[in-house]
């Protein structure tokens, strides 16, 4: 079960509003981007398309620039998850240990 259940329900979209106060509460801090990514995700449970325009008009960046930055970090959600998340560790110290177990 997650940390923090979403504000909204999985079929709702934020409206405008609600994504202009997300970015408000971000946009004071040095680097606001990531921790603007974060809130959405807190708040909605995914980072919303309808997002990206205004992140981008009000960090004065592109819309390729944010969706850059969703796209390198795997955390960030453009659609609310499913009912179950399912992670899978990959990193090398993972796959030397289980060798080791043998």
């Amino acid at each position: 079960m997650p940390a923090h259940s979403p504000a909204l329900a999985p079929a709702q979209q934020p409206d405008a509003t609600q994504i202009a106060d997300v970015i408000a509460r971000f946009t004071h801090l040095e680097g606001p981007l990531l921790p603007i990514l974060h809130g959405m995700q807190e708040d909605f449970g995914f980072v919303p398309q309808t997002a990206i325009q205004p992140i981008a008009d009000a960090l004065n960046i592109s819309r390729a620039e944010v969706h850059g930055v969703m796209s390198f970090y795997h955390d960030f959600r453009s659609a609310p998850a499913g009912r179950h998340v399912v992670k899978i560790c990959r990193a090398q110290r993972g796959t030397a240990r289980r060798r080791t177990d043998r």
